[in-house]
């Protein structure tokens, strides 16, 4: 049996939807088409595909060999064609993962400029704030925002991320401005209730051992964006990543407190399944983000550079409310 065939005929009844549409994709007669998928389940002693007189479905095996075989036909189309010296144009559909909010603001602007780019390249973009198996999943391509703890994985990091502390100006002016983690005692806080520490908030004072406080919080939210939100509206002071309120900040509406309490900053990978050849879509792509996303992080960082609030700036901002 030739396995690339039959893997490719699986590929296109799968995709077609039926035997005989596959057949005169290929110009296969159909008896050819289903011989060859039978004997693929045969060796693999598996059933790869559920047969209806109206069309074809994939069993949960069958959706994974899928998977496994247009990644293998892909390198195999790669691999012929630089050995011939050919130019390849790269196509297919790229699987991509990041965190909601940033997937939002850092990573859609990035493939929207990238499938302008590239033609004949489509993009499936998981948006998710849970950890997302990308072998499993068949991930081409993942955004990791934190210390990696998979080492089987191909990282290259893109930037740095801040965990911030910040609040609304009108809100510091009425309640005065926390000094040190403690001061939090004393104020109105919003928690977003995802966090990875759960309901502490970690700071590191510089030169000094970490410290965990858990503020009283009239406010929990499980997105960061609401909780951004009522921070804004003046509801109490949040605890959040710097991507996530860097326009806000820029825009006036929040202001950073306890910045030399913050921990370390955290880092962000593209990361990928290690491969003996990387499909050349997923090399474009990691060409063309890197560098993207490496300016995105590092605006974002600037936005805040200027953003640390000051007594004398609150003093004056309650008087002229006052004045008003």
């Amino acid at each position: 049996m030739d396995r690339l065939e039959a893997m490719s005929i699986l590929v296109a009844a799968a995709e077609a939807g039926s035997f005989s549409a596959a057949g005169r994709q290929l110009g296969v007669p159909l008896p050819t088409i289903s011989r060859k998928v039978a004997e693929l389940e045969a060796y693999l002693n598996t059933q790869l595909l559920v047969r209806s007189t109206r069309k074809l479905s994939l069993t949960e095996a069958g959706a994974t060999y899928v998977a496994a075989c247009k990644r293998i036909l892909e390198q195999v189309d790669e691999a012929e064609s630089q050995a011939s010296g050919e130019y390849t144009i790269p196509r297919g559909t790229l699987m991509l993962a990041a965190p909601i909010v940033f997937g939002r603001l850092h990573v859609v602007p990035v493939v929207n400029e990238f499938l302008a780019r590239f033609a004949q390249i489509s993009v499936q973009l998981t948006l998710s704030d849970h950890a997302i198996d990308i072998v499993d999943e068949h991930i081409d391509l993942a955004v990791r925002i934190g210390a990696l703890s998979d080492s089987t994985l191909v990282a290259t990091k893109v930037g740095e991320i801040r965990r911030v502390v910040c609040g609304s100006p009108d809100y510091f002016a009425a309640h005065g401005v926390p000094k040190t983690p403690d001061d939090l005692a004393e104020h109105m806080c919003v928690t977003y209730t995802a966090l990875a520490s759960g309901m502490a908030w970690i700071f590191n004072p510089r030169g000094k051992a970490t410290k965990s406080v858990r503020p009283h919080c009239r406010l929990k939210i499980n997105t960061a964006e609401s909780a951004i939100d009522a921070a804004i509206a003046g509801v109490g002071v949040t605890n959040v990543l710097s991507y996530q309120v860097a326009r806000a900040v820029a825009a006036g509406k929040l202001r950073l407190i306890l910045q030399d309490y913050e921990p370390d900053p955290i880092p962000v990978h593209l990361v990928h399944a290690r491969q003996a050849l990387l499909p050349l879509k997923l090399r474009r792509f990691m060409e063309f983000a890197a560098s993207r996303l490496r300016r995105s992080l590092a605006a974002d960082l600037a936005k805040l550079s200027a953003s640390t609030i000051g007594a004398d700036e609150i003093g004056s901002h309650s008087r002229a409310i006052t004045d008003t």
